[in-house]
């Protein structure tokens, strides 16, 4: 993967200047791609903009990371996109498409 301005997840938020999606993004591999406290704010971001295809696409990891697959299923089909086949592989490319989209 190219360059990748949300990879440090050291710090205690996201990079202001980072997309929301891009913020959810960061909160998911901080989180260690697992639920929790870390996980509720990338959900909750993605819900702030239902229907905007960036906020769907990290909607559709969010549930996928939460084990609700029929949800994260519904995710992917609204956005048109296949997941891959691990969720580190996942977050890599979700992250590329929006890095590479200035989303």
């Amino acid at each position: 993967m190219a360059w990748n301005p949300i990879a440090d997840t050291e710090s205690a938020a996201p990079p202001p200047d980072l997309s929301p999606p891009l913020q959810a993004l960061w909160w998911l591999k901080k989180g260690g791609l697992k639920t929790g406290t870390a996980w509720a704010k990338a959900h909750d971001i993605c819900q702030s903009r239902e229907g905007d295809r960036a906020h769907d696409l990290v909607h559709a990891l969010v549930h996928w990371i939460e084990g609700d697959m029929a949800n994260a299923s519904y995710w992917y089909r609204r956005v048109g996109a296949q997941k891959s086949p691990t969720l580190a592989e996942e977050w890599d490319r979700v992250t590329a498409e929006l890095i590479a989209a200035g989303r």
